[in-house]
């Protein structure tokens, strides 16, 4: 008969002695604890990161043992999905359907510990994610380039005219034109008022010319001259 307690005890110290540092016990009823797992430094010394959160059910290793991601670092939802899937793999599930889509590697896991299996696919997992972070930078610089190119192109070549893109161009000229039009018309009409106002304002003292009549002008003689005489003092 199977000593399940003695084999889980047997390797929580293994993996205590593997993971010294990132090995982190959460409950000892059921046993539970988390092993974060980091990927090697990238080109640039980046790094992805997954905390995996195991726990163990009565029969295991007869049985697979409960997992989740407990959090992660620099990871998308879909690198979660893809770690989550891969531990699928590795581990055998109970029912017959689960037997035929796994593969025989998660059959020979069951009925022995299994967790240093795991987080070592994880580890390599990890890894494949940097250099895919690098090709994914690498394609994004290329797609910005390529943008820049076909912005630049653009801007030389100018705007190619097309039947809408000129009728829309020609209704917003006609407008403006029609809006000049339309304030010079107001400028002269109001330019027009000012002139007319001035000259009704224009005062005459029409007493210079009541006695007009009693003045002594002798117009018929040729030699007259009105300016004569002014200064008679």
């Amino acid at each position: 008969m199977t000593d399940y307690a003695e084999e889980q005890r047997n390797e929580l110290e293994a993996i205590e002695s593997i993971y010294p540092d990132s090995y982190t016990v959460l409950s000892d009823e059921p046993i539970s604890f988390t092993i974060t797992v980091t990927s090697d430094a990238g080109e640039n010394d980046e790094t992805v990161e997954a905390t995996l959160k195991f726990t163990y059910v009565e029969k295991y290793p007869d049985e697979p043992p409960e997992w989740e991601i407990f959090s992660r670092e620099n990871l998308e939802d879909g690198d979660e999905e893809e770690i989550l899937t891969l531990l699928q793999q590795q581990v055998c599930a109970v029912s017959g359907l689960h037997l035929l889509t796994v593969p025989l590697l998660a059959e020979e896991n069951l009925g022995m510990v299994m967790i240093f299996t795991l987080v070592t696919a994880v580890q390599e997992k990890l890894n494949e994610m940097v250099d895919q972070i690098k090709n994914r930078r690498e394609e994004e610089k290329v797609r910005q380039e390529r943008e820049a190119e076909e912005a630049e192109k653009v801007a030389f070549q100018g705007t190619v005219v097309t039947i809408e893109n000129f009728l829309a161009w020609k209704a917003r000229f006609e407008m403006e034109v029609a809006e000049i039009r339309r304030r010079r018309q107001k400028d002269e009409e109001q330019a027009g008022k000012l002139k007319l106002t001035a000259g009704n304002n224009v005062e005459v003292d029409e007493s210079l010319f009541q006695d007009i009549d009693d003045l002594d002008l002798d117009e018929d003689d040729p030699d007259f001259n009105p300016l004569e005489g002014s200064d008679e003092d």
